[in-house]
This record gives structure tokens, C-alpha cells and sequence, in this order.
């Protein structure tokens, strides 16, 4: 094969691999690709009755850019693929995965200046003593523990979980434990999502963890409005 064959053979190549990635790449990104792996069906299924329906998969779980479309979609798009024709699927109830922050931030931005939560955005009996949450601390400390937590620690559940106790929207669990309407989740016992399901606020407001040289203390004004828990009952 003389060398202007070979140079014909390679650009072919390379011209038929950008092709199958342009017509591939719209069809896999759509979120009934993805439910067609039977693991992630329940997943698809909590997507499309939450809040975030109109949000494709790919645009929350696949970050920005080359380096986040060949990691996040490629790379574990062809993992995940593997396992699920040639290995054993990993049970839905333990699956794992990660939304990055930053990506949660690219709409949501605006939360970074928020304080306190306004009384329409909350359920009762929340809107009764009132939210105070400086999501821009968090997320600061969040970083400077360096332990991969970010919006997802306290709202993993906001698109694949059902709301909790009659609330109206999926919302990071407060004192749970503390009242006395029994909740339990839907996933088996000793299952990822379960465990992850059943954290709460105090999880790290135990009054033992630290952050910056303080106590992260259970005081109710710690995250509610002092002036409104004077008159509330909190706990039956």
C-alpha cells in the first residue's frame, strides 16, 4: 500500500470516527438511553416526576468540557456499559454517583447569596420557624475539609428520592429522628441509598464535629429564625 493509500485509509478513519461521534453523541445523551439499562430505570422513572424533569442526565451528571465529556461519558459510559452486558450490574438501591458542584452552581448560582430562605420556598411546619441557611459557607467548608462533599451532600435525594413525610418538595432532612412523624425509606435495609436517605442535619451538627475551630452545636438557632422558635413547638 503506497503511502498516499495509507494517508487516504487514516483520514477515512478519522473522518468516520468524528461522524459516529456526532450522530452517537445526541442519541446517548438523551435520558431514554439511559433508562434502557434496567439498573438505571428506576432512576429515569424518579427523574421524570421531579422538579428537575426538563433537565437532561448528561447535563447534570456529565460536567463542561473535553476533560468532563471523555471522563464522565466516555470513559464511564464504556465502564458502565462493560459491566452491564459482561459483568454483574451493581443493584440499583447501591448505586453510586457524583454531581459536581460547580455544575449544580451553573444555575443555581444566586443560592451563594442567600441566607435565609424564603417562607414561600418552605414546607410546614419549616415555614413556621423559619430557614436560615448560608449555603456559601457550607460550600466553604465543605471544600476546606476536602472530602468530596458539595451540594449533593445535603441534597442527593432532589431528583431521585420522593418527597419525605407529605412534604410538597424533596428538601434536606432537619432533627428527623426528633419528631414524632415515623419515616422510613423505600430502599433495603443496609442499601447505599438508604443509609445515605436516613442522614440528616445532624449528621454533622452533632455537637463533637468542628469546623474552623468551632463546635458544629444542635442550638435551634443555629438554623432557624431566633425570633419565630420562641413561639413554635419543634418537637412533639
Amino acid at each position: 500500500m503506497s503511502w498516499t493509500s495509507k494517508a487516504t485509509f487514516a483520514l477515512s478513519l478519522v473522518v468516520g470516527g468524528l461522524v459516529l461521534v456526532g450522530v452517537a453523541t445526541p442519541f446517548t445523551d438523551q435520558p431514554k438511553f439511559c433508562a434502557g439499562c434496567h439498573t438505571i430505570a428506576p432512576s429515569y422513572e424518579s427523574w421524570a416526576k421531579s422538579s428537575h424533569k426538563e433537565v437532561s442526565c448528561v447535563a447534570c451528571h456529565v460536567r463542561p468540557g473535553l476533560e468532563g465529556w471523555l471522563h464522565d461519558k466516555v470513559l464511564a459510559g464504556a465502564k458502565d456499559t462493560a459491566i452491564y452486558l459482561l459483568g454483574t450490574p451493581t443493584d440499583a438501591h447501591n448505586l453510586k454517583t457524583s454531581v459536581n458542584s460547580e455544575v449544580c452552581l451553573s444555575c443555581h448560582r444566586h443560592i451563594l447569596r442567600v441566607s435565609e430562605i424564603a417562607s414561600r420556598d418552605l414546607p410546614a411546619p419549616v415555614r413556621e420557624v423559619g430557614l436560615i441557611m448560608n449555603h456559601r459557607r457550607h460550600m466553604q467548608a465543605f471544600k476546606s475539609r476536602g472530602q468530596g462533599e458539595g451540594c449533593t451532600t445535603c441534597h442527593a435525594g432532589v431528583v431521585h428520592d420522593a418527597p419525605i413525610k407529605g412534604y410538597p418538595v424533596v428538601i434536606p432532612r432537619g432533627h428527623l429522628s426528633a419528631d414524632s412523624k415515623p419515616w422510613y425509606p423505600i430502599h433495603p435495609e443496609g442499601s447505599y441509598l438508604r443509609d445515605r436517605a436516613l442522614r440528616d442535619c445532624f449528621s454533622c451538627h452533632d455537637g463533637k464535629s468542628q469546623h474552623d475551630g468551632n463546635i458544629l452545636d444542635q442550638k435551634c438557632e443555629t438554623c432557624h429564625v431566633p425570633e419565630k422558635i420562641s413561639g413554635a413547638l419543634l418537637f412533639n
